[in-house]
């Protein structure tokens, strides 16, 4: 369909004369230009859009029938579905990391700093149809989730196996000094050449981090960490404690960390706080199995598979669980070789003790009564003084006006949401969306018959107080098969003005983009997808990550690398609303750390403007197609005659502006209209 798009140059002539005019002479002349300039505007616009083929979001038409349904698997051949978007690039990663979890994305200048268990790479985007790799540094420890601030490189680690000394033999001890669990610092002055300069150790690693700069403070940045990780033994890192917090004012349990880096001295880096978040939350409600999930365990049952009834949930227990089993009952008889049958029937008997032995029944854990005790991601939005944690069981709403000190004003749990996962805000600050991500992330939850409820998106408005209030679920609308791990994951904004439009991942359901401006209605948009990477059974892959940045959407495959898209104009997200978009520049971006977007004063942002009051119905046709010729007369040009132009047009829609179902965003152009104004008479 928008391979069929229409771009022409704009008709010359007497019409053009004669729009112009209208806006100075006024209202009355309209009618007897009107004939002339519609016929032009139906032909092209001066954008390159056709006006004709926008569309409000109530009239989308995705592909029919849904192309990511039933696409051929593979590692790096799998076939694609795409939507409404450019695929520029799609790189391998180099040989150290092939094969191995790529994670989370931060951005610098040119560059996009890629996770991966084994250590992180630096990608040179500044070709994004043909990345080139600058460092692939091994330094192993899952999940190596970066952020960037400045000259400074932040990586998470919180697995057993990670070494200080960034070693690739692991650490087989269960307690060791050489073990690191926390936060690694890199010095990234020489982005090509990464020192290793310091490291903050903490109780339970960092699964997560998010990084926070106040802007009343230029001297330090600070990192939220959450990890999720069994607390370490006080032998490894002295004042590590399991206990409960009444038990022990010091346990690591029911808190986040907060450290304070030193930007002069980023070596001195050191846990500040540790702020207890979780007070007095009981547990979330949760829900029991899916459709999907029942079938497969009775499927598994006449299979003969090893199902156990394990915390209140039956589970099938994994092959290598089995074995281990099964050689344990051959062990005890004497016995050698491969496990009889009536091995089998005994581990059957046996079965239930063993699960109640390895465990055990959680009606004593103390922990079961009570709210989350960590988070597992927190994203931060410092331009309004909030931040957005999604805490396992809970989403919280944090103050974090006092980066040292967040406070909590508000928690939120659903019983339709498993585990609370990641938060992104809207450019506004009154509205947050939290991910869910039921499964772990390494499950099937995309399947035919799953809800659509269940690891979604849940999106909340924020009132005046700072409370949330629920408004709906968005979930990838493609079913996936059973060989494709699928469920809500990191996702960041698009800087389109006025609206609020995500980019989100979905693992090995692909990427969808998504329109959530009403919370009510979100709308998929555009969406990229792979088949499974093996059709005959799980294997993890998919996007992990996906964020827009300066102009073009950067996706990290957990399996196959990065991929670089571009938006692709449609009738839902038009080239005026793209280029707008591609305004806003950063010099170095975390998606959790989230930034404001502001928008530059530019004609491109004048023209995205009235595509919208036309998407919406809010001006009249005559009013609307006026509006984009002036605009047009107005680009080409220069000095007096543009600034009366704009003026002109600027008074008129201000004139209309009560007449229109969309007063807020007439404004919006009018202001932009007289700022526009403003640059051509300080340019005289």
């Amino acid at each position: 369909m928008n391979d069929n798009y229409k771009h022409h140059l704009l008709t010359t002539g007497s019409c053009r004369t004669g729009r112009s005019l209208f806006w100075i002479i006024g209202m009355v002349v309209l009618l007897t230009t009107y004939s002339c300039a519609s016929s032009s505007v139906m032909e092209s616009s001066p954008s390159g859009d056709t006006s004709s083929e926008i569309k409000p979001l109530t009239e989308v038409e995705p592909p029919s029938p849904d192309p990511r349904v039933g696409l051929k698997a593979g590692l790096f051949d799998a076939e694609d579905a795409i939507w409404n978007l450019d695929m520029l690039s799609q790189t391998t990663p180099p040989e150290d990391f092939v094969g191995v979890t790529n994670s989370d994305l931060a951005f610098k200048d040119n560059y996009a700093i890629q996770g991966n268990y084994n250590g992180f790479m630096v990608w040179d985007i500044s070709n994004p149809s043909a990345p080139e790799l600058v460092v692939d540094f091994v330094c192993p420890a899952s999940q190596s989730d970066v952020s960037v601030y400045g000259d400074l490189l932040f990586v998470s680690g919180e697995g057993l196996g990670g070494r200080l000394d960034c070693g690739t033999q692991g650490v087989d001890q269960t307690v060791s000094e050489k073990r690191l669990r926390g936060i690694r610092i890199f010095d990234i002055s020489d982005i090509k050449n990464p020192e290793y300069i310091s490291n903050v150790q903490t109780c339970r690693g960092s699964h997560t981090h998010s990084v926070l700069a106040d802007p009343r403070d230029e001297e330090n940045v600070y990192v939220y960490v959450s990890g999720s990780a069994p607390v370490r033994p006080e032998e490894e890192l002295p004042g590590c404690s399991s206990a409960l917090p009444e038990e022990d004012p010091n346990s690591a349990l029911f808190r986040i960390e907060v450290i304070k880096v030193p930007l002069a001295h980023p070596e001195d880096a050191a846990i500040v706080n540790s702020p207890r978040i979780f007070e007095n939350l009981e547990a979330a409600p949760s829900h029991g199995m899916s459709p999907e999930d029942l079938a497969e365990i009775e499927q598994a049952k006449k299979e003969g598979a090893y199902v156990a009834e394990i915390w209140g949930q039956q589970r099938i227990l994994p092959s290598r669980i089995v074995s281990s089993l099964l050689q344990e009952i051959v062990d005890e008889r004497g016995g050698s070789g491969e496990p009889t049958a009536a091995d089998s029937a005994a581990l059957r008997k046996q079965l239930p003790q063993i699960v109640e032995e390895r465990w055990g029944d959680r009606g004593d854990d103390p922990l079961q009564d009570r709210g989350p005790n960590q988070c597992h991601d927190i994203t931060l939005y410092p331009e309004i003084g909030l931040a957005g944690g999604a805490c396992e069981g809970y989403g919280l709403l944090l103050n974090i006006e006092d980066p040292a000190n967040p406070k909590r004003v508000d928690a939120v749990a659903d019983s339709n949401f498993a585990y609370w996962h990641s938060a992104t805000f809207n450019n506004e600050g009154d509205k947050v969306l939290f991910t869910d991500e039921w499964g772990g992330g390494g499950q099937p939850k995309c399947r035919e018959n799953d809800p659509m409820e269940w690891g979604a998106n849940a999106i909340f408005t924020i009132d005046d107080d700072d409370q949330m209030n629920f408004q709906t679920y968005y979930k990838m609308p493609a079913p996936q098969t059973a060989q494709e791990n699928c469920v809500a994951h990191n996702g960041s904004l698009i800087p389109v003005p006025d609206r609020d439009i995500m980019v989100q991942s979905w693992y090995q359901g692909g990427i969808s983009i998504f329109d959530w401006t009403d919370p009510k209605n979100p709308v998929e948009i555009a969406f990229h997808d792979r088949g499974p990477v093996d059709s005959t059974r799980m294997q993890m892959g998919g996007s992990w990550s996906v964020y827009w940045y300066n102009g073009v959407i950067v996706n990290s495959e957990i399996a196959r690398g990065l991929d670089i898209f571009k938006l692709k104009p449609s009738p839902y997200l038009t080239e005026n609303e793209i280029a707008a978009a591609e305004t806003v520049t950063f010099e170095q971006l975390n998606a959790q750390g989230q930034p404001k977007y502001d928008w530059p004063t530019t004609f491109v942002l004048a023209k995205a403007y009235l595509d919208q009051l036309e998407r919406g119905n809010s001006l009249a046709e005559e009013t609307i197609a006026a509006s984009r010729q002036s605009i047009a007369d107005a680009e080409q040009a220069s000095g007096d005659r543009q600034r009366t132009i704009l003026r002109s047009l600027a008074g008129e829609l201000e004139n209309q502006a009560d007449k229109s179902s969309d007063p807020e965003k007439v404004a919006k152009l009018v202001t932009t209209l007289e700022e526009l104004a403003a640059e051509a008479l300080a340019a005289r």
